[in-house]
């Protein structure tokens, strides 16, 4: 169980949490977007106990979370976490030794998958194997709740789908509250069920991805036909090329008129126009 409530964080004149309220329940992997600079990295090092909210309170199984009671179900990894420079297998070794309820059997599972050279020193790994052995590293510890902050940063196509098997794989053996922090938006959404939007520090939208699927959608046609029809809807974004228009739309499904067309709106599309929320003409 996560609690925020009513958290701000700010760095001198800087908030960047403003008055975020939150409660994350349920075990699942959670998609938590965000532009640049929404908030995203400082909820998680809040989360973790890594700095201290300036007003408000965090707490995780109803026990309040501060720099000086971090707690011990969360475990965070940042994008540019680094490792001792050890041998690929002395760090699971040592994991295992160091952690009670570190799945030393899955982590060898992972590493010959991913075929990382147990005999390699960390710092021999190319940067994506070195974010693919410390989420590894991440995952096998079986803690209750998991914060990955842009883990695919610098991976290619291929390892990104690996990396989102891993992930899956993860979850299904050992379910918990997995937050993923990602801009491959699209990617992620196969393997996750609950979305977290965040934009200028505050909570923008919390929902699951079938409920984008369900109420996320396009209209296009016509300008002189598609403007009244939107007056009665929740307009997301709109694009208008000479007389055409497409209206994003989030909200129940309508039957369109005449001439009208209605397309699904990706997860990426609906996460442009939900933060952007401009008219582009």
């Amino acid at each position: 169980m996560i609690d925020f409530v009513n958290v701000t964080k700010k760095y001198s004149r800087t908030t960047a949490i403003n008055r975020m309220t939150l409660t994350i329940s349920e075990n699942g992997i959670y998609c938590l977007l965000g532009k640049n600079g929404a908030g995203k990295t400082t909820f998680m090092k809040l989360l973790a106990g890594y700095i201290g909210a300036t007003e408000g309170k965090i707490a995780v199984n109803g026990q309040s979370v501060t720099p000086s009671h971090m707690p011990k179900s969360v475990n965070f990894i940042e994008s540019n976490s680094e490792q001792f420079n050890m041998r690929v297998s002395d760090l699971i070794e040592s994991a295992a030794a160091l952690q009670e309820d570190f799945d030393k059997d899955f982590a060898w599972e992972m590493i010959e998958r991913f075929d990382l050279k147990p005999g390699k020193k960390y710092k021999q790994l190319s940067f994506g194997m070195k974010t693919m052995l410390s989420t590894i590293l991440t995952l096998a510890n079986n803690s209750k709740i998991i914060l990955l902050d842009e883990p695919t940063l610098g991976f290619d196509a291929i390892m990104r789908d690996q990396f989102n098997t891993l992930l899956l794989e993860s979850y299904q053996a050992q379910p918990r509250i997995i937050i993923v922090s990602t801009h491959m938006i699209d990617e992620i959404a196969k393997i996750t069920e609950q979305l977290i939007i965040i934009n200028n520090g505050k909570i923008l939208l919390k929902t699951g991805i079938e409920d984008i699927d369900e109420h996320a959608y396009t209209l296009t046609g016509p300008e002189k036909v598609i403007s009244p029809l939107i007056k009665e809807l929740n307009c997301i974004g709109k694009t208008s090329v000479g007389s055409m228009m497409a209206a994003h739309i989030y909200g129940d499904r309508i039957a369109p008129p005449s001439g009208v067309s209605l397309d699904r709106l990706t997860l990426q599309d609906f996460f442009i126009q939900i933060v952007g929320g401009n008219d582009h003409e």
